[in-house]
């Protein structure tokens, strides 16, 4: 009889009652009902246990340094970035509204703080230059969700934290499957560009742009810094002078990589316009927060916990001092919306881990495991129901709250057949983040109905061939592996995986 709380959860979803209150009172009920008052009390404790949890700090220290940057005004530097480099091509607003979902993706890790800040830019801007409103909305809200998968990445955080997997080997795991989201979406808007001649971008935030002494010094330096940092592996390689004190051979080479990027930088300035190095430097200090965090966590120097407090910190100190487009005023509201915002997540995994409780006392996830194993035992076809299983359950639940209430139950069914934890985590948390765009009850529809006026209707119909890209690069990652697991296994997260799989394995 317990197991009636699955169905009877599903009836007050679709009867509208929030997410929350339906995750505690179906199972209550049905435990009520079963005679289980003790397990009542056990499951709603879990609500404060499941949030007592350190690594959960690192969603709202995110949140908060998303919103700081926001409020800061990188996004229109990130804007202004991206319209340097892809903007001057037909169709080229559309793809800037592309390319600064994966810039801002790196910073916020949140699909809705990206639909809100680019739209509200974008969108009109689009429409000014002879896009249609729907079309501005819907590729707002398709690339929006590259934000939950390029680390860092709230959802993968939570995954994390219930399925007991490394952030660090998710937050690698999620690279190169946003890029692939951010790739595909570029190629479709380019093909729609050249069947239904959108325009050209013109320049709208570029000029007048201007940068300060100071600001300008440090982003000189720092990128100078930045690409040494890269070249040096090479200059190890290349230059084989061996010293034998350890600090002066390292010493050594980077000094060899500073004069080479130093000579790269004079060249670019012979190819380039004076504009562009403003506003490619105007974007070094906001790209420098991506950096902080993936090469704290990466790097094994901070924890997620601490690489988040950093980039608050670091936000901070870019609004509040450097770029002083934040004031002290401006605080209290960031840290009220913040506060807000991850409350609500919070809440949400509480609720979820007391649904957990149930799902383990009601054994539903063993019966359910029985079930898919008797349907077939083949890991392609199982991942192919399970993705169909995922992108439905996406349109109706959140990602988070989905994760918790599944992961427990789907994810020890594949890793037995073979499937790397790593793999599934990314499987499951970029189809689940494509359902955040996927009619009808997409979040992020609403918010970029709610940014551009635009009926949800009208969005869900113009967004249908990114939500195609986006389903074709969720079958890619399924079916190879080394999408997700290439470079956590070049960084040592992965050990012993296979990354072929076994389609592209037959053929070896």
């Amino acid at each position: 009889m317990l197991a009636w709380f699955l169905p009877l959860f599903l009836i007050f979803l679709m009867i509208g009652v929030p997410v929350y209150f339906a995750m505690l009172a179906a199972p209550g009920f049905m435990l009520y009902l079963n005679g289980q008052e003790r397990d009542i009390a056990l499951m709603y404790r879990n609500i404060f246990n499941g949030i007592d949890n350190g690594v959960l700090l690192a969603i709202p220290f995110f949140m908060l340094a998303g919103e700081l940057m926001n409020k800061a005004g990188i996004t229109e530097r990130l804007v202004a970035f991206s319209q340097t480099i892809i903007g001057s091509v037909r169709g080229g607003l559309a793809q800037v509204n592309i390319l600064s979902s994966m810039l801002f993706a790196g910073m916020s890790g949140s699909a809705v703080a990206d639909t809100s800040a680019l739209g509200s830019m974008l969108i009109p801007a689009m429409e000014k230059q002879g896009y249609t409103r729907k079309f501005a909305a819907a590729i707002t809200a398709a690339s929006s969700v590259i934000g939950p998968i390029i680390p860092p990445s709230g959802i993968m955080i939570i995954y994390a934290y219930v399925m007991e997997v490394s952030v660090a080997a998710l937050f690698a795991g999620g690279i190169i499957p946003g890029i692939l989201v951010g790739m595909g979406l570029m190629i479709m808007t380019r093909l729609m560009a050249n069947k239904y001649e959108f325009p050209p971008a013109k320049r709208f935030v570029i000029e007048g742009v201007h940068i300060s002494n100071a600001e300008n010094f440090v982003a000189r330096v720092i990128a100078r810094l930045m690409l040494a940092t890269v070249l040096y592996p090479l200059a190890i390689n290349v230059i084989t002078i061996q010293i034998a004190d350890h600090f002066k051979h390292v010493l050594f080479h980077f000094t060899c990589a500073l004069i080479v990027t130093e000579i790269l930088f004079q060249i670019q300035r012979r190819l380039v316009s004076n504009e562009f190095r403003i506003v490619a430097k105007r974007a070094v200090l906001p790209l420098l927060t991506p950096v902080i965090i993936l090469g704290g966590i990466l790097g094994g120097v901070a924890t997620p916990t601490e690489a988040s407090a950093l980039a608050v910190a670091y936000s901070a100190l870019l609004g509040l001092i450097i770029l002083r487009s934040i004031n002290l005023k401006d605080l209290g509201p960031i840290l009220v919306k913040s506060a807000i915002t991850s409350s609500v997540v919070l809440l949400l995994v509480g609720a979820a881990m007391a649904f957990k409780t149930v799902v383990s006392l009601s054994h539903i996830a063993e019966d359910l495991a029985v079930y898919i194993l008797a349907l077939t035992n083949n890991p392609l076809l199982l991942l192919l129901l399970i993705n169909l299983l995922l992108f439905i359950v996406g349109m109706f639940l959140d990602a988070g709250p989905a994760i918790i209430i599944l992961g427990p139950i789907l994810a020890p069914i594949f890793i037995d057949l073979g499937i790397h934890p790593v793999h599934f985590a990314m499987i499951m948390s970029v189809n689940l983040t494509v359902g955040l765009a996927t009619p009808p009850m997409g979040l992020v529809l609403f918010v970029a109905s709610s940014v551009s006026g635009v009926k949800v209707e009208t969005i869900s119909k113009a967004i249908l061939p990114f939500l195609a890209v986006e389903i074709f690069v969720i079958f890619l990652i399924t079916y190879f592996p080394v999408i997700s697991l290439g470079i956590p296994s070049w960084l040592g997260f992965v050990k012993d995986a296979d990354l072929m799989g076994p389609i592209v394995g037959s053929f070896f």
